[in-house]
């Protein structure tokens, strides 16, 4: 069955996978506001943001055999709050800040007393900046859309005419 990261159901806590596909995808902004204020000197890093390359793959239709689609560049990095999971974060670009806070909020959410509040204040925000994009890019999309159709011939009274009735 088909199951939507951004959308977990009703009175169901979110899967760490899915909400750090969200963080992934969170923009500074949001990260910044929610997050900004548990970074500090309480912070051991286990891995420094470090930037690199990834391959991408695809499938023709899904279904096809895998090839190369070619690279992104992704930032990673993981880190212990003081008295706190460890978190970890995978981004792409090269924006180490954004890297650094989402691995921020990925130890807090971790953490029970914390859950809730980075849910409404965080993620939240992140799964309606989401939609909203996919609504813009729909948008965009239906813009350029061409509607083919066939026309049918309109008979004349003549010879089509009585090879229709």
């Amino acid at each position: 069955m088909f199951h939507a990261f951004d959308n977990s159901g009703p009175n169901r806590p979110l899967p760490r996978p899915d909400w750090m596909a969200l963080l992934a995808r969170a923009p500074l902004e949001l990260l910044e506001s929610s997050v900004a204020s548990h970074l500090g000197p309480g912070v051991h890093w286990l891995r420094r943001p470090e930037t690199g390359l990834m391959m991408v793959q695809g499938r023709v239709g899904g279904t096809a055999e895998r090839f190369n689609l070619g690279e992104i560049t992704v930032t990673r990095c993981a880190l212990r709050l003081e008295g706190a999971h460890a978190g970890v974060a995978w981004v792409t670009g090269r924006d180490a800040r954004r890297c650094t806070l989402a691995a921020v909020a990925d130890a807090l959410l971790q953490d029970p007393a914390h859950t809730d509040d980075l849910d409404a204040r965080l993620l939240e925000p992140v799964r309606q900046h989401l939609r909203q994009l996919a609504a813009e890019r729909s948008a965009r999309a239906q813009s350029t859309r061409v509607d083919f159709f066939t026309m049918v011939r309109e008979s004349d009274g003549g010879a089509d005419a009585e090879e229709d009735a």
